[in-house]
Order: structure tokens, then C-alpha cells, then sequence
């Protein structure tokens, strides 16, 4: 290959073109419901988590599939300041917010 990824077409256009009636409106709190209360992960999959540094705004999101790997990465991340972690298992999104030195000295005073 030439460095790209394969294209895998899809079938927008059908969807552009198919009548308004074919589609169900749905409100905003059932969307909601449906997809941000209603998450599901495939069972071979422990924990999902979304790691952002806050000084470079890069993120960075890693899959594990053993809660003891999950728990050793977590342990590391407490010691690294400046970053936003959101871990989401099976049953519950945790959004975890590791502070640098300067911030917590600022709180104490």
C-alpha cells in the first residue's frame, strides 16, 4: 500500500436520497437514553480509556481487555500530572482530572 488506508465505501448517497418518512424522529432525551445511558462494550473487553494532556490537547485512547493491566496503567497515570482520563467499564464512565503541583499548592492557599 501507499501509506493510505483502504477506502471502504459506504452507502451515503442511499440514505441522502431515501424520503424523510422512512426515518422516525426521535427527542432528545431518548437519544440520550439510547446512547449515552445505554453503552454497551463487546465481553471481551474490560474497560475502555480516553487519556487527554491538557498541554497539548493530544488524546490518546487505549482498550484492555484485563482489569489488572487497566489498574496497573491507572496506578501510572496518578503520578502524571496535567491530564484528563475517562474510563469506561461495564458498568459506569468515570472522568478523572490529575492536577499538576502548582494547581493543588493554588487550592491550598
Amino acid at each position: 500500500m501507499n501509506g493510505k488506508s483502504k477506502y471502504f465505501p459506504n452507502n451515503w448517497q442511499e440514505y441522502k436520497d431515501a424520503p424523510d418518512e422512512l426515518f422516525q424522529p426521535h427527542t432528545f432525551d431518548e437519544i440520550m437514553s439510547w446512547k449515552v445511558a445505554g453503552w454497551e462494550l463487546p465481553g471481551s473487553v474490560s474497560c475502555i480509556m480516553r487519556i487527554t494532556d491538557n498541554k497539548t490537547g493530544k488524546v490518546k485512547e487505549i482498550v484492555y481487555q484485563r482489569d489488572h493491566a487497566a489498574e496497573e496503567k491507572m496506578r501510572r497515570l496518578m503520578r502524571t500530572p496535567d491530564i484528563e482520563v475517562t474510563v469506561c467499564n461495564h458498568d459506569s464512565i468515570h472522568h478523572i482530572i490529575m492536577k499538576s503541583t502548582d494547581e493543588l499548592e493554588d487550592e491550598d492557599d
